[in-house]
């Protein structure tokens, strides 16, 4: 009877989990913490979020294209559908200000792996990758509310709000089909790390300080500069370095938000595989700093966001060196680049709602924005020393269409180009998606 009951009971679990969509759960963690329940022991909250896409790119994906740029001028390009995101959230208000929180992520479809028989190979076993993709658990973590949530401790696997788009990466917070590329490329996007969280907010103020792991420098490279350093090969994450990260909002200003946020944090020798006898990297510490600025403005009927990075790696030259006598065998998870002095992205996007001036009451709950976007980062900005690579500057222009029929689905339709240095040739490309995003729950009530 067990053996039966177990299978059941997570084809159930399972087919509930398919059917959660959802939206921010860090605005549902204000808005349970706020309350510091002490009359209701418990709320249940699940959501989720997801996107689907279809994408043509015309332009080649080799990785010579750059080097060999005149060989592929005249590609045809391929097309592309992805689920670049589908996250599923369990939230629960234990009551008395106590409350926890888990987000499950399946990146670009998750992963199907097996071991099969082939009959055709007398009998022997094969592991098959069927499909490619991530699972990653983003947030885990336990909180106590002080004060009505002016003041919230907060320990466990969080989600760390450096820069717009690590902030706001849900697909109703930004027009573009996939989320915007620079910010995405440089730093971790979504970075998650564990450890301890202090946060609250005061009338039009918020505030968030973070202790965590510091990124490790063997895996910075070229294209994605820091992006990777959140990345852990391992069954767990080296801590050898501890790095702060804060985060500053302020709502003053009906409709416009502003926020600033960074890191900082020394990254040299973050990892197990460390030299520690060489005279050489004595005095490497590898010390990352990151800073940004972002807002946004609603007003009549428009929406207007932007945001601005600039990070900066000491030692980058010889980290670079370091970096290239790591081990180097087909299992080996660094990636043998030289890694960028700085790096930096700004970009912003405009959209009008077309429906904004209609006056039939059954529309209002429809949105249809116009939008463009404009976006420029370089990934790489050398130490004096090292190469340069001038195909990692990138400007990036796009225009679409947003349409949401109910205010948890939004249908995307948009095209652009990556425009490069004029020895490379530039990437076209369009896409159309379908998001949704939405918060449901249910409560379960006790005497306290």
């Amino acid at each position: 009877m067990g053996r039966k009951l177990i299978p059941a009971l997570t084809a159930c679990l399972l087919l509930g989990f398919q059917t959660v969509i959802a939206q921010n759960n860090e605005a549902v963690t204000e808005k349970v913490t706020a309350k510091d329940s002490t009359k209701s022991l418990g709320t249940l909250t699940i959501g989720g979020y997801g996107e689907a896409v279809y994408k043509y790119n015309f332009f080649s994906d080799n990785v010579f294209r750059y080097s060999r740029a005149a060989n592929y001028a005249d590609s045809r390009g391929h097309g592309r559908i992805d689920l670049p995101h589908a996250v599923i959230m369990l939230g629960y208000d234990f009551g008395h200000g106590w409350s926890f929180n888990t987000e499950i992520e399946f990146e670009h479809g998750g992963t199907e792996s097996a071991v099969e028989i082939e009959a055709e190979e007398a009998g022997e076993f094969e592991k098959e990758i069927e499909r490619g993709g991530e699972v990653a658990l983003e947030q885990f973590w336990l909180q106590k509310a002080f004060w009505g949530g002016k003041m919230n401790i907060r320990a466990g696997h969080i989600v760390v709000p450096v820069g717009g788009t690590n902030n706001a990466h849900l697909p109703n917070q930004f027009f573009g089909v996939y989320r915007p590329e620079g910010e995405n490329t440089i730093i971790p996007c979504t970075w998650h790390e564990t450890g301890i969280e202090l946060w609250g907010r005061i009338k039009d103020w918020r505030y968030d300080v973070m202790l965590i792991p510091s990124l490790n420098s063997s895996m910075f490279n070229v294209s994605g500069w820091v992006h990777n350093g959140s990345a852990s090969p391992y069954e767990f994450r080296v801590a050898n370095k501890l790095g702060v990260a804060f985060r500053l909002d302020n709502y003053s200003v009906k409709g416009l938000h502003i926020g600033v946020s960074g890191f900082v944090g020394n990254t040299f020798r973050n990892d197990i595989v460390t030299d520690e006898h060489s005279a050489r990297y004595a005095d490497v510490h590898g010390t990352l700093a990151i800073g940004g600025l972002d807002f946004s403005y609603q007003c009549h009927g428009f929406v207007l966001r932007g945001s601005g990075l600039y990070g900066y790696l000491s030692d980058a030259a010889m980290i670079s060196v370091y970096n290239s006598t790591l081990s180097n065998s087909s299992q080996s998870p660094y990636p043998h680049t030289l890694v960028g002095q700085s790096a930096w992205s700004a970009g912003g996007e405009l959209g009008y709602d077309l429906f904004h001036t209609l006056k039939n009451p059954k529309m209002d709950r429809h949105k249809l924005y116009l939008f463009a976007r404009y976006e420029y980062y370089d990934s790489y900005l050398p130490a004096h020393t090292l190469t340069d690579y001038e195909w990692t500057d990138r400007h990036c222009v796009s225009a679409g269409l947003n349409y949401s029929p109910i205010k948890e689905i939004i249908i995307k339709a948009e095209g652009g180009v990556r425009l490069l240095k004029a020895q490379y040739n530039d990437e076209p490309w369009c896409a159309i998606g379908i998001t949704w995003a939405g918060m449901f729950s249910r409560e379960f009530r006790k005497k306290a």
